[in-house]
């Protein structure tokens, strides 16, 4: 019988030097994602939550413990491998949007299917992988600001154009790191309605980082994380 479990974790352990001493961040977490569903991990600050979700995305390596997406490991694949894996399966979403200043948000949402389709293949196929990201940005409700560059555009705009960046690829798995600390509460509102909309339309499963527990009780199920430790 096939896991429900599209992402799991089994004891991760990662620790940082800092001045010339050892801090632990992570100690013995487990992790569990089920398909589909939304799940927070819920911490304040300091907590090891962003680690977590580093490693869950192979951003960075954990000192110990594995890592699996749809039943393979992924926390040891090479470099080369794990790029692909980020490319193809998984979107990113973060508090401060990291969108390339000097590109407009059409552009932005476009620099994925570059990446994941070379420049050959992107090349050959650019008519449709343009309408695509198009569609997104519309769907995301920019569609009056495709040719506006980040600096013309609004905290909960940016937010939009980063979740259709992070969509356009098609990926499987949605990580989001506090996609709403950078927002006002209306328009932090609207960027969770929109997720949870684009979830049940493409069947995504999303982790998201929060550290505000009326966010967490919205979604699916909360793993709770306290000094580098999952709490029961």
């Amino acid at each position: 019988m096939a896991s429900p479990y599209v992402l799991e974790a089994q004891q991760l352990y990662k620790a940082y030097r800092q001045n010339n001493h050892e801090v632990p961040v992570l100690k013995g977490c487990d992790f569990r994602a089920v398909a589909g569903q939304v799940t927070a991990i819920l911490g304040q600050s300091g907590s090891g939550k962003s680690t977590l979700l580093h490693l869950l995305g192979t951003l960075d390596a954990p000192d110990a413990g594995e890592i699996y997406f749809d039943g393979e490991r992924i926390d040891q694949l090479p470099r080369r491998q794990r790029d692909r894996f980020r490319n193809s399966k998984l979107g990113m979403i973060f508090q401060f949007y990291h969108l390339l200043p000097e590109v407009t948000a059409f552009q932005n949402v476009l620099m994925p299917l570059m990446i994941q389709q070379g420049v050959g293949s992107y090349w050959r196929q650019r008519s449709k992988l343009k309408a695509r990201a198009k569609d997104l940005l519309c769907r995301v409700g920019l569609e009056h600001r495709l040719h506006h560059k980040p600096r013309e555009l609004s905290g909960g705009e940016m937010q939009r154009a980063a979740i259709a960046r992070a969509l356009v690829a098609e990926p499987e798995l949605l990580l989001a790191d506090e996609p709403t600390g950078n927002l006002d509460r209306e328009t932090g509102a609207q960027i969770l309605e929109l997720l949870a909309e684009l979830k049940r339309e493409r069947g995504l499963t999303i982790v998201m980082v929060t550290h505000d527990e009326s966010i967490a009780s919205a979604c699916d199920s909360v793993i709770h994380l306290a000094d580098g430790r999952i709490k029961a």
